[in-house]
């Protein structure tokens, strides 16, 4: 299980440059206050929050909160995602912090955070449900986690996606990063359930008191084949402690 995680992180090495370059533009865009949108249903308002961004990638969530006032700090365990982040913090004049972690243990102390985000991490976890219950202690009572994901193993299968336009992101990955991404998805296909189903079972048995999906939010961010056009339906769950 050691070994997948390892894969991964050298994968996303790969990819760190070519995507902060593209989360500036997505920061830039209408798809930030879509995001935005769709976190004010679920966030405490009318206060500063601790927000913890999981798997932060370059820092387009940890920037999404800076920039609305929280304290926020993301981690990620790709040491070139976390450079890239704390330069695409800089680039915008945002404040927030960036360490290199294992989100399924973390070495923050229980109860630290307010709210948790994450955005596509959970499927390319193999020990999810390790990684629910370490999130589950690092949360504040009547804190919430909030998770954008998608069953990513299960899409491999799908022969329908939409054409994708030459600038996405997907069409500029060089082919032996494609194939290795293939390869990733299929060895994780085997240790995943069926999602967002399996993620409920395991947050409720993690000790989340209440937990929300909506399965609509993939056509309120992704209205436009665009560069940013995720051609998997993700999904949003809502875990309350």
């Amino acid at each position: 299980m050691e070994r997948i995680k390892h894969r991964v992180t050298h994968y996303w090495s790969h990819r760190a440059e070519g995507f902060e370059a593209q989360r500036l533009r997505e920061f830039e865009s209408e798809k930030k206050d879509r995001w935005l949108a769709e976190f004010r249903k679920y966030l405490p308002q009318g206060r500063p929050l601790r927000v913890l961004d999981i798997g932060t990638g370059t820092g387009f969530f940890a920037c999404l909160m800076a920039e609305e006032g929280h304290e926020a700090i993301g981690i990620d365990l790709t040491p070139e995602m976390i450079d890239h982040a704390e330069h695409m913090a800089a680039v915008l004049g945002l404040d927030a912090q960036f360490q290199i972690m294992d989100a399924e243990a973390t070495e923050f102390a229980s109860e630290s955070f307010d709210v948790l985000v994450t955005r596509n991490l959970t499927w390319t976890l193999p020990h999810i449900a390790r990684a629910y219950r370490e999130w589950h202690r690092i949360l504040k009572p009547g804190g919430v986690l909030v998770n954008f994901d998608a069953d990513y193993c299960a899409a491999m299968e799908d022969e329908d996606a939409p054409e994708l336009p030459d600038n996405h992101a997907h069409k500029l990955v060089p082919g032996f990063l494609t194939h290795e991404n293939e390869e990733i998805t299929m060895e994780l296909s085997a240790y995943e359930g069926p999602r967002p189903q399996w993620d409920v079972q395991l947050l409720v048995e993690a000790g989340f008191e209440r937990v929300l999906v909506d399965v609509g939010v993939y056509k309120r961010i992704y209205k436009e084949i665009d560069e940013f056009y995720n051609p998997t339906p993700i999904f949003t769950i809502a875990a309350y402690k």
